[in-house]
């Protein structure tokens, strides 16, 4: 056997992407067809405040017999900055301190991923935060893994240092993309030895994952807040006849409860 026989194999995932069901554009499906078609083997749905979308996917992945590992997660709100929940069974509730949110997260057994940290934004992890509950001694609230890039802050000068803090701060480093659109699944990845969502699960625990991608252009980010804006418009309009006339399935898309 040759050392080039001996390399392991490296999949990709994008452990960070939003659908319909939050302030994304497209459907489950859509998701699932780009993961796909980009080549990923393990993805995660990470709606903001809920996870009934990523059931979805997860379950159309089984029924399909995709060669697909789809993990149900959330982005929670916390009042500390956005944080990233995997293999969740049920919905963390937002706007809770980030360290009873870890907690709840490792609770249910799941994976806390500190989301597009160190940006002076309040939907952002300061530094103070992130060394706060590393520093505390306690695994309940120790996060799992910060994300080392995300392309949609990583143009901003303070994401510049954030690969070298997340060395330094010795947790796994993970990169998503952030997608809010189909067309943007796997603009950003991480990459872990073996194949399938278990094999991740030890790459993140040992620290083993590197990352890859590139960053959104601003006028990107400018078309992507126009396609929101035109759906949040009509999440409005489908809400209001769905209250006023009983018509059609109102803010959930189609998505159970």
């Amino acid at each position: 056997m040759t050392a080039q026989d001996e390399t392991p194999t490296m999949s990709r995932a994008d452990l960070h992407i939003h659908t319909l069901a939050s302030d994304g554009v497209s459907s489950v499906q859509e998701i699932l067809d780009a993961a796909l078609a980009q080549g990923l083997d393990v993805i995660a749905i990470t709606d903001h405040e809920r996870i009934d979308a990523a059931v979805v996917a997860q379950r159309l992945a089984a029924e399909q017999d995709l060669p697909l590992g789809v993990i149900v997660g959330e982005e929670v709100t916390t009042r500390h900055g956005h944080l990233i929940g995997l293999f969740l069974t049920r919905r963390i509730k937002p706007w809770g301190r980030m360290r009873d949110a870890v907690a709840q997260i490792h609770d249910q057994g799941g994976l806390a991923i500190v989301a597009h940290p160190l940006v002076p934004y309040p939907l952002c992890a300061s530094e103070r935060t992130i060394r706060d509950l590393l520093d505390s001694g306690d695994v309940a609230h120790r996060p799992d893994a910060i994300e080392a890039f995300n392309p949609t802050t990583a143009r901003m000068r303070w994401s510049r240092r954030v690969p070298a803090f997340v060395r330094e701060m010795g947790v796994a480093a993970v990169a998503s993309s952030d997608a809010h659109a189909a067309t943007s699944v796997g603009r950003a990845v991480t990459r872990f030895p073996g194949s399938g969502v278990d094999s991740l699960r030890d790459a993140i625990a040992r620290e083993a994952t590197t990352w890859e991608g590139t960053a959104y252009a601003w006028p990107e980010q400018v078309r992507m807040f126009g396609h929101q804006s035109a759906k949040n418009v009509r999440a409005v309009r489908d809400t209001l006849r769905h209250r006023l006339l009983h018509q059609g399935t109102g803010r959930d898309l189609g998505y159970p409860r």
